[in-house]
């Protein structure tokens, strides 16, 4: 067997997180507690890892400019909550505000991204850091009537962070909860989570998405034979905004909070990083590549910080992890890119 038929980032992250149980084990670190956790992180975060397969497979790489859509999302949950709906009809309200709004979003992207082809990356980072202080603005002069919602002095602007108890928060992550002994299996959660994935594995078998394949595969040859490149493109990119939406409302539920302003600054590395340690290339992401890497960089995330904790002093505790982290990380990147060089020379 070759060695890159085993996915080499994939096997190290996951001889990592091997090496952090028996760890664990031996600091004697609740396991329980750990397995509750690593399930609802793995669904929450999910579906943000999720929605960067569209872009990816129409060849429009990878979306760095994630809080685009995200902050699409945010604005659906701001919408819902200013009119003070709970419970099912205001987390479905979220949903379908956000997605519109991500539609709206995603064209206007869509048109910048096209007209700055192999640039995609970086255009989407800059992209990305530059929507987020035009949303801070916004939240700062939106005209929103629910005062739980604004600052308690003056009441002109949004809070940071707007509790989701009252509303729908950890409606998702109480539907149907199994347990089993100790183990609490939020069953709800999880389920969203994976029609969410199997829509998007059916989409994948669609005509529509075999064209996508086409689109990453070969650009040039797709558009020479009748294909409207620019067309499946946009229909990518607004997808990815669409479920980037539906995740930032799903993750929300689970974390209980509203989180605006520079919220989702950062989130769109954490994704990026864990399809890229899921196994996905840059043109070609599955959803298995998903799943996998959400669950390996969400669990070794969760089980690093308390394991760090007992072994090591506590201020070293988060600059280890992020060193280990990252560095796998980073030869993941490496390996991708030297993959994709060797395929090259073999055609």
């Amino acid at each position: 067997m070759k060695l890159h038929a085993i996915n080499p980032p994939r096997f190290i992250m996951s001889l990592y997180m091997l090496v952090l149980l028996i760890l664990a084990v031996l600091v004697d670190i609740s396991f329980v507690s750990l397995i509750n956790d690593a399930l609802i992180k793995w669904a929450m975060n999910g579906i943000l890892v999720l929605s960067l397969i569209p872009m990816m497979n129409v060849g429009a790489g990878r979306n760095f400019g994630m809080s685009i859509g995200l902050s699409a999302g945010l604005l659906g949950m701001v919408f819902a909550l200013n009119y003070k709906m709970t419970g099912w009809l205001g987390f479905s309200v979220s949903l379908l505000v956000g997605a519109a709004i991500a539609v709206l979003f995603g064209f206007g992207y869509s048109r910048i991204l096209n007209r700055l082809k192999l640039n995609e990356e970086i255009v989407g980072t800059f992209a990305g850091y530059s929507f987020i202080p035009i949303m801070n603005i916004f939240y700062t002069f939106v005209p929103v009537t629910n005062r739980q919602m604004l600052y308690p002095i003056g009441g002109q602007g949004l809070r940071p962070r707007v509790n989701l108890d009252i509303y729908f928060g950890g409606i998702l992550d109480r539907l149907w909860q199994i347990k089993v002994g100790e183990i609490v299996i939020p069953v709800g959660l999880l389920l969203f989570f994976f029609v969410i994935a199997a829509l998007l594995w059916l989409f994948s078998k669609t005509r529509t998405g075999i064209i996508f394949s086409a689109i990453a595969e070969n650009e040039r040859f797709s558009s020479l034979a009748g294909l409207r490149v620019n067309r499946y493109r946009t229909i990518g990119i607004i997808l990815s905004m669409v479920l980037a939406a539906v995740g930032v409302v799903v993750y929300s539920q689970s974390y209980g909070f509203l989180h605006l302003y520079d919220g989702p600054f950062m989130m769109s590395f954490p994704a990026i990083s864990a399809i890229v340690i899921g196994g996905a290339s840059q043109k070609k992401a599955a959803v298995a590549n998903a799943l996998i890497g959400t669950f390996l960089y969400q669990t070794t995330y969760l089980l690093s910080i308390p394991v760090a904790n007992a072994l090591l002093l506590p201020e070293m505790a988060e600059i280890l992890r992020t060193i280990v982290t990252s560095g796998i990380i980073l030869y993941a990147f490496i390996f991708q890119r030297k993959d994709a060089g060797n395929e090259v020379l073999k055609k």
